[in-house]
């Protein structure tokens, strides 16, 4: 299948961009790229898809995902991250079936893909969830999926005496055998595009002893690892406990490697900083969230100087509210520029590399995705602006992309070489009746926690 007439943003070592751009698609791989005229004249006879006017950039790479959480949009907003946590997330999702998880899973899934995201890491997917379902979810929409399978033994957060969590959500410590089980029977299923995780509870949720047990069978069987980390002060309060601070608490606990993605990564000072330098791991940065739950801004500037690969991800819908990579750039841009009174610092190139080749590095996988280059998968998205009041004149792509496209401009979805969304229609999974089940779901997990979240503070008549 040939892709013809587009401007393309490669990404590639030397950060091309090609005008009036054609890509050849051969199975699951980029065969030729350049020119329109060059490649219709070389390949022809093959079928064509012209993208005249249209921007196409790898696939978004989201590192921080809560498939679950959909069903929860609304449910949990303008409250503090614990209250929020043990109030509503964990009150609803102690309530989820299996079928409620696999309803939320598609959900989240078609709406990363219509916005433009190709590949995404869960976070922390319940046992009471049904993981069959997500990896279910994974393989019939066509996404790629880190899916983190939670791995816990102790039932609270950070510095909470007790218990806290909902008992619904209560696993311990055979957690870990059971998210070896799921990598055993799911990994690289789908043709490939589902991976296996551990998705680490908080630390404060996972003893010591767990947590070490869990990075050694990551390293024998090459699991990765997804952790949130230092997103609250109280998870620093958590660390002094322990006579660390996070970077220093997660070295030794032999975190620190490549495959391990700590999110959000608020409260780091210094030290931590240059704890975390050459050690592989990644962050994923998800500035949306934390600036909802007040839970600060991460030091991206310092971050990045230390060359620490810093990605991004939307979180949840309960903190967010949506799915959309593409403003998550724009904010991830504009907050430091803001913090450091600095319009320099954070531009949209670097923003198109995190969502991008920085996130394909964060999962190992910097060698087959995260760029438009021959040899590698064909993971893009067309981006349609050509008739948008807002984005005229058209001048800069890599600009527009950052400062004016939204996920609503997503046009077209290429993943493992498979149109998935073709002219703003999700091919691989039927969105109306998402949005029905949804809104079924959705409703009855709030009925059966007693939740009176999602309303509206005003008066509804």
């Amino acid at each position: 299948m040939l892709f013809i007439h587009a401007t393309l943003v490669t990404v590639n070592a030397n950060r091309d961009i090609i005008e009036d751009g054609a890509i050849l698609v051969d199975g699951q791989f980029i065969l030729d790229m350049g020119k329109s005229a060059d490649l219709i004249s070389r390949h022809n006879g093959q079928e064509t898809i012209d993208l005249k006017g249209q921007i196409v950039m790898p696939g978004l790479i989201s590192l921080h995902v809560h498939l679950a959480q959909s069903l929860l949009r609304t449910a949990g907003d303008d409250l503090p991250l614990i209250d929020w946590l043990c109030d509503r997330v964990w009150k609803m999702q102690g309530c989820f079936t299996e079928e409620d998880g696999y309803v939320a899973s598609k959900l989240t899934i078609a709406e990363m893909l219509k916005s433009g995201t190709t590949t995404f890491v869960e976070a922390l997917f319940a046992e009471r969830y049904g993981f069959e379902g997500a990896v279910t979810a994974v393989a019939e929409s066509g996404i790629r999926g880190c899916v983190g399978k939670v791995v816990m033994d102790q039932p609270r957060y950070a510095t909470q005496e007790g218990i806290s969590m909902h008992e619904g959500l209560i696993e311990d410590e055979t957690s870990l055998e059971r998210a070896v089980q799921m990598f055993d029977r799911f990994n690289g299923s789908a043709e490939g595009r589902v991976e296996v995780w551990f998705g680490a509870r908080t630390p404060g949720g996972v003893t010591e002893d767990l947590y070490r047990r869990m990075v050694k069978v990551s390293e024998e069987k090459g699991i990765g690892i997804t952790m949130h980390c230092a997103e609250i002060e109280a998870d620093r309060v958590f660390f002094a406990s322990k006579g660390h601070t996070p970077m220093s608490y997660c070295k030794d606990l032999g975190l620190l490697k490549s495959r391990t993605v700590l999110a959000h990564m608020v409260h780091l000072d210094d030290g931590d900083i240059e704890i975390l330098k050459n050690t592989g791991a990644s962050v994923a940065h998800c500035p949306a969230s934390n600036a909802k739950l007040g839970s600060g801004i991460a030091r991206v500037k310092e971050l990045v100087e230390s060359g620490i690969p810093v990605g991004l991800g939307c979180d949840g819908c309960p903190c967010n509210n949506t799915m959309d990579l593409l403003q998550e750039m724009k904010l991830a841009s504009l907050l430091p520029k803001a913090v450091h009174k600095n319009p320099t610092i954070l531009p949209a190139e670097q923003i198109v590399e995190m969502a991008t080749i920085v996130g394909a590095r964060a999962i190992g996988k910097e060698d087959q995705l995260g760029s438009l280059e021959i040899g590698k998968k064909a993971d893009f998205i067309s981006i349609n602006l050509a008739n948008k009041l807002y984005a005229q004149p058209m001048r800069d792509p890599v600009s527009m992309i950052v400062y004016i496209a939204t996920g609503n401009d997503v046009e077209n979805v290429i993943i493992d070489g498979r149109l998935v969304v073709k002219d703003k229609e999700l091919l691989t999974l039927d969105e109306e009746a998402i949005i029905r089940e949804a809104n079924v779901h959705g409703e009855s997990v709030r009925q059966r926690a007693k939740c009176m979240g999602g309303y509206s503070r005003w008066n509804t008549m």
